[in-house]
């Protein structure tokens, strides 16, 4: 069975949510050019951008065995994240709902 975790990014304050979708474009293209056996384990992005403490924020559901290389390249490209809770796993059936766009690979 496929698990997933969830990994929300989040914008700086008092930024857009137009400036954080450009920033986030810009990474997941590096991201998928750097390491595109790991991007496949990016399964789906949240419909929606949400909020975070006031921030802008994007959720996406993430193979276990590939966050802690996106968490590290988020880190090193400037984006933000929630501290991810490994032991909240998703399956692949809680991923696909409504409110998530699967990321075709």
């Amino acid at each position: 069975m496929d698990e997933y975790l969830c990994v929300t990014t989040i914008g700086r304050p008092g930024e857009s949510e137009a400036a954080f979708r450009a920033r986030l474009t810009a990474f997941w293209s590096h991201f998928l050019r750097s390491f595109p056996d790991d991007y496949e384990q990016v399964y789906a992005e949240a419909t929606a951008f949400g909020t975070d403490d006031g921030c802008v924020s994007r959720q996406y559901m993430v193979g276990a065995e590939a966050v802690a290389l996106l968490t590290r390249e988020l880190e090193a490209g400037g984006i933000a994240f929630a501290p991810v809770d490994a032991d909240e796993v998703y399956s692949r059936y809680e991923a696909s709902g409504s409110e998530w766009f699967q990321i075709p690979h």
